[in-house]
């Protein structure tokens, strides 16, 4: 056997040409595997020798099977000599077969890129805090309210506050446009689930009243084709319910469950906000970590890995357009975009994506960060007790593929953990709201940048 390699940052492609004695031991495996599926007379089943199976089986096939064990056993060794791991399936032409006497194939497969690194460990990334203030609790605390509020259906025009229930017909140059109608639609008049002017145009109508709201949609609305435009909805008021909630006070918090006096529900609010404030500032922090070291890095995403996770969103949206029942073209027009800059914009993200996981990855082989196997065991376990009373789960938490994934979770957790050790001494720290735009990281000086690309795996 011949083998030549030609590599790029994110390919390697292997040219192997076979000869006539290469193909042998293949041959004998491939016997082997035709022989479980030939009945011999004389023979049980699977037990036929090699010499006598051959006379019953196609030569098409055998020759089939040769090649494709031999290429099989060729495909390890030839990455292995290289010190290459794929990070793809490899994928193999076959240039040219001659059963028994030469072959000649080409492997290709895409392979993890080095990455040049900024200084990660000087990352300009702002730690964003939230302060919980008086308000943020009394706000909750009208929630809370709320939620005990008995309403009543009363004879009076409509005012804000009021619970209405409605029939709408939105149109746009007299036509009816999709998701703009429905009928006994439920409001709470002021909770801003409509556009601006919707709520406050059925404020002083009282129930039987038909009438048009003339309003237009935001420039930055969702849906691409209202954004902007004016349109018309025909409302017929055919309910107006008083809602009333009870005071804030010490029988509120007895009506929760937990507490006795509105100062203990208020002490357990503000903690609560303050634990999701610091979870918050924390997945804030580390995004704008990962985004100043892509985007200070520099690689190449591999071709194929690119297409697969451009399948892997397709399919992800068109999954979730059919549950909803929705055309493609319809959701695209919806959205004001082609077919072309759908595409497009599924490339980017993809190649985004890609990028990210391969500086993640090449940055804990660089801070030789690994998972120890006990703490992939213990979060297995705790699993397996979270899930113990289904059986197709607990199957599926045995499977290696699960184990992998928890441990390339667990990886990639502890990498950003160290991220953020680095880093996290000498971020500033900001209000949230009060945060600026910043460059994505710090540049390092030339001689930093060669040493970390060297040192970079």
């Amino acid at each position: 056997m011949k083998s030549s390699v030609e590599k790029t940052n994110t390919s390697a492609t292997f040219e192997i040409e076979f000869e006539s004695k290469d193909f042998e031991p293949a041959r004998i495996k491939a016997l082997e595997r035709l022989a479980r599926d030939v009945k011999v007379a004389g023979f049980r089943e699977g037990k036929a020798p090699a010499n006598v199976v051959e006379q019953h089986v196609d030569p098409n096939q055998l020759s089939s099977q040769t090649l494709d064990i031999l290429i099989r056993q060729t495909i390890p060794k030839v990455f292995g000599d290289e010190d290459i791991i794929p990070i793809s399936v490899p994928r193999v032409d076959v240039m040219s077969y001659v059963p028994g006497e030469s072959a000649k194939v080409k492997i290709t497969a895409d392979i993890m890129p080095e990455v040049e690194f900024c200084d990660y460990a000087d990352l300009q990334a702002e730690y964003i805090k939230q302060t919980i203030k008086d308000a943020d609790i009394e706000d909750v605390l009208n929630r809370i309210a709320d939620s005990f509020a008995e309403s009543a259906v009363v004879k009076r025009a409509a005012k804000d506050g009021d619970e209405v229930i409605i029939d709408f017909v939105g149109k746009k140059d007299g036509e009816a446009f999709q998701g703009g109608s429905a009928k006994d639609y439920t409001l709470k008049l002021g909770s801003g689930q409509f556009i601006p002017g919707f709520e406050d145009g059925i404020v002083g109508h009282e129930v039987g009243d038909s009438f048009d709201l003339n309003l237009t949609f935001p420039e930055d609305y969702g849906n691409k084709s209202l954004a902007g435009e004016a349109v018309v909805f025909e409302v017929l008021l055919k309910q107006v319910n008083e809602v009333k909630s009870p005071a804030i006070d010490d029988e509120l918090a007895k009506k929760t469950g937990a507490f006795e006096k509105l100062s203990d529900l208020k002490e357990d609010i503000r903690k609560n906000l303050e634990e999701q404030a610091q979870r918050q500032a924390d997945e804030r922090y580390k995004d704008a970590l990962l985004q100043a070291l892509v985007s200070g890095s520099k690689t190449e995403a591999p071709k194929g890995l690119v297409q697969e996770q451009v399948e892997n969103f397709r399919g992800e949206i068109l999954r979730n357009l059919k549950a909803r029942k929705q055309d493609l073209s319809d959701w695209l027009e919806a959205q004001g975009k082609t077919k072309e800059d759908w595409e497009k914009e599924l490339e980017d993200a993809a190649e985004r994506r890609v990028i990210s996981s391969i500086v993640v990855q090449r940055l804990g082989e660089k801070l030789n960060i690994e998972v120890e196997e006990k703490l992939v065991e213990a979060q297995l376990e705790q699993m397996r007790r979270a899930y113990g009373k289904s059986a197709e789960a607990l199957k599926q938490l045995d499977t290696p593929e699960t184990k992998l994934n928890i441990r390339n979770r667990m990886r990639i957790n502890a990498i950003m953990d160290k991220l953020v050790e680095l880093n996290r001494p000498h971020a500033k720290e900001v209000e949230l709201g009060e945060a600026k735009p910043k460059k994505a990281a710090k540049k390092s000086d030339k001689k930093d940048s060669k040493k970390a690309a060297k040192k970079a795996k």
